[in-house]
């Protein structure tokens, strides 16, 4: 018998009991295994992928996220981790996988995504288009002298007190509930932080997390009323490790951006923020710093 062609191969729900093969997968293209990220979304999302013919783990997968589900469906989602392993690379199944996910999966849901310049011409043609830019910074955190401060906000550690707080400011900029991914900071992350406003009810003005990826520490997500409490997250988290640390910034933030490269980041990439069905993304951007991971939106 002749075998199918790899586009006509089943795509299948992953579970976390694909995380061995996603991880392969990622290595096998170049990229890190990051099975901690890996864990996190297959758990808080939705992965899909296409057994190799040959019987060596997948030929391709994906994972969704979806954020504020109702009965009428999510009000957005984020597709990320798209990958195709290297021998069956440039014979169309990225592009039927996505199609599977974008048309028959979401059809209908707002999507967003990051896009590599190499995986962004088959997103428009998907229909995607692009609405920012992200910018990934790496390096070794070089504190200085004086610590950023802001004059509004304290940082402190989060209490479990904290998480309901924490779940309205995030709902509120990042414009949908997701509560089913940020619920699972605490355990994902190594810190978790919080900035509080000096008033007597102290608003919280702000939070970020660090999590592992490898030999990096990931300074995601970082939510903040304005520039300084944005620095004092971050100096507050680098204090807690001797990592390097990678983040992905809006390019709008360029204040930020500056002041992270003085203090030992370089740039390591620029990626284009998709949008299809849906104009830009919801929320507040100019409080939106850097996600939780480009792959979850």
């Amino acid at each position: 018998m002749t075998p199918p062609h790899i586009t006509d191969l089943p795509i299948r729900a992953l579970t976390v009991d694909d995380l061995r093969r996603c991880a392969d997968l990622s290595e096998d293209r170049g990229w890190l295994r990051e099975e901690h990220k890996w864990r996190l979304l297959l758990a808080a999302g939705s992965g899909y992928g296409v057994d190799a013919p040959d019987g060596r783990g997948l030929a391709a997968a994906c994972v969704v996220t979806r954020y504020g589900e109702s009965h009428a469906g999510p009000e957005l989602a984020a597709i990320g981790m798209v990958l195709v392993a290297d021998r069956f690379a440039r014979q169309g199944l990225g592009r039927r996988l996505m199609t599977h996910v974008c048309d028959g999966v979401l059809k209908g849901v707002p999507l967003t995504l990051h896009a590599t310049p190499y995986g962004r011409p088959l997103y428009e043609e998907l229909g995607f288009e692009t609405t920012g830019r992200a910018e990934m910074l790496r390096g070794a955190f070089r504190h200085k002298t004086a610590p950023a401060t802001s004059e509004t906000s304290r940082i402190r550690p989060a209490t479990a007190e904290d998480l309901p707080r924490i779940l309205r400011l995030d709902a509120e900029v990042f414009g949908t509930d997701r509560t089913h991914m940020i619920t699972r900071l605490p355990a994902f992350a190594d810190r978790l932080v919080v900035a509080e406003d000096h008033s007597a009810d102290g608003t919280l003005t702000g939070y970020a997390a660090a999590w592992p990826n490898m030999d990096t520490q990931v300074i995601g997500p970082l939510i903040a009323h304005d520039t300084a409490t944005a620095q004092s997250l971050v100096t507050a988290l680098a204090t807690g490790t001797d990592r390097e640390l990678r983040t992905d910034v809006d390019v709008r933030h360029e204040e930020l951006l500056a002041w992270l490269k003085d203090r030992g980041l370089a740039s390591v990439a620029f990626n284009a923020v998709m949008t299809r069905d849906i104009p830009d993304l919801p929320g507040d951007w100019t409080r939106r710093w850097a996600p939780l991971t480009v792959a979850a939106g």
